[in-house]
């Protein structure tokens, strides 16, 4: 197979892995070295200057030892296979980079072997990338789950973030889906890399010139849809392992449907969305993930985000005073996000805010105005909850059945 039949076969079967993030580490350019990394993104970025960034984004091989049900690139699945050794996608990368294709690299692969054999394929890759090759952009690589510890610890040395694909969001799940894996086996790596960055923070602040390790943290992912479990049990186990493990991302990625073991049918990609706007709320607005769900509701709407869903329900907390309310309290707002809020809190310093300052600041109060006062005074009168349900329903999104002579659709908004 010539290096392009491979390079589609490769990248076609690492497109099921999720990386699409700001790096999360800056790293200036240095003499002698190919590269630099910008904390505030790598793949479908955008610098200063107006150039689009990304990630080559490919799999070592995706002939795999394992036979995961969710999984495109399994034992059992046919298709075409193709595999890259260490020094290939080395020079691939930086042939990439120097073409301004890419500014980083995210790589992964199937079980070649056993995830010992496999860490050692991909820690050589790494090595030439940076030692011979002197590369010092960003990459991102995915561990293996049930790899020895030492290996973990050099291939992080090597890495700028690594992942831990948790997949399943319950155990029961992953032993009916991925025979070969167990918990333990993703869970005491997610520890051991926890432990080990905040090591490697401890020697570095004693020796300016330590090894770092995982320097833009850890990261993993969960398959929605293949198994039955409801969003709430996702957004809780989210929240445990940010919590537990200090991850970095949790992300969310729309079950594709490869298997006669699984659902046929995809989940509606608005419900990974869903999943995103629940996980924003627990790491950005201050949420926990009792707040967001109920007990007669554990599934996120797909009709309305989940901040506007939690503020329907807890109307004894409106309206706020929007010159009065601390930050926290201003996040709880639908239509106010972290940067509108950080504005406010500093604009009200030099005098009180109405309802058109709020509009310049990029409040959104086409959701704000039902929600908050200023000064007292509300932009209009006080809406009864059935309004307010119609008037934050984002009936944009409602997904049509091309099934039925009349599909189901949300009454036309008010322009």
């Amino acid at each position: 197979m010539e290096l392009m039949d491979k390079l589609q076969v490769l990248t076609e079967g690492a497109k099921y892995d999720v990386a699409c993030t700001s790096s999360g580490v800056g790293r200036n350019a240095v003499k002698g070295k190919i590269g630099s990394a910008k904390a505030c993104g790598i793949c479908h970025s955008f610098t200063p200057d107006g150039r689009c960034i990304s990630l080559l984004k490919i799999l070592m091989t995706n002939s795999c030892a394992y036979d995961c049900a969710y999984c495109v690139n399994r034992r059992s699945n046919d298709g075409p296979r193709a595999s890259l050794a260490p020094r290939e996608i080395a020079e691939l990368t930086l042939d990439f980079y120097r073409r301004n294709y890419i500014e980083g690299l995210f790589l992964s692969s199937g079980v070649v072997k056993n995830p010992d054999y496999t860490m050692e394929l991909l820690i050589d890759t790494l090595a030439i990338i940076r030692y011979e090759y002197h590369f010092y952009g960003y990459i991102h690589v995915k561990a293996i789950p049930g790899a020895d510890e030492e290996l973990i610890r050099r291939l992080g040395h090597l890495a700028d973030r690594m992942s831990i694909n948790i997949e399943m969001p319950s155990e029961k799940s992953l032993i009916n889906t991925a025979p070969e894996k167990s918990k333990e086996s993703i869970l005491k790596p997610m520890g051991f890399v926890k432990n080990t960055i905040r090591q490697s923070k401890e020697e570095l602040a004693i020796f300016k010139n330590a090894a770092q390790f995982v320097p833009a943290g850890q990261s993993t992912q969960m398959i929605v849809g293949a198994s039955p479990e409801s969003d709430s049990n996702i957004i809780h186990l989210s929240e445990g392992l940010y919590q537990k493990y200090n991850l970095k991302r949790v992300f969310y990625s729309a079950y594709i449907p490869v298997s006669n073991n699984l659902p046929m049918v995809a989940p509606p990609m608005l419900r990974e969305h869903r999943l995103y706007q629940a996980d924003w709320l627990l790491r950005f607005y201050g949420f926990s993930a009792k707040e967001i769900f109920t007990q007669s509701n554990e599934n996120l709407s797909l009709h309305m985000d989940p901040k506007c869903h939690w503020a329907l329900r807890n109307l004894h907390h409106f309206p706020v005073e929007i010159n009065r309310a601390d930050y926290m309290t201003l996040l709880r707002v639908p239509g106010i996000g972290q940067r509108s809020a950080e504005k406010i809190v500093s604009a009200r310093r030099v005098g009180s805010l109405n309802f058109d300052n709020l509009k310049k600041i990029g409040v959104v109060l086409k959701r704000a105005r039902y929600f908050i006062t200023c000064n007292g005074k509300m932009q209009e009168r006080i809406p009864t909850p059935e309004f307010l349900e119609y008037r934050l329903t984002d009936s944009k999104y409602t997904q049509l059945n091309l099934f039925e002579d009349q599909p189901l659709a949300l009454p036309a908004k008010e322009a």
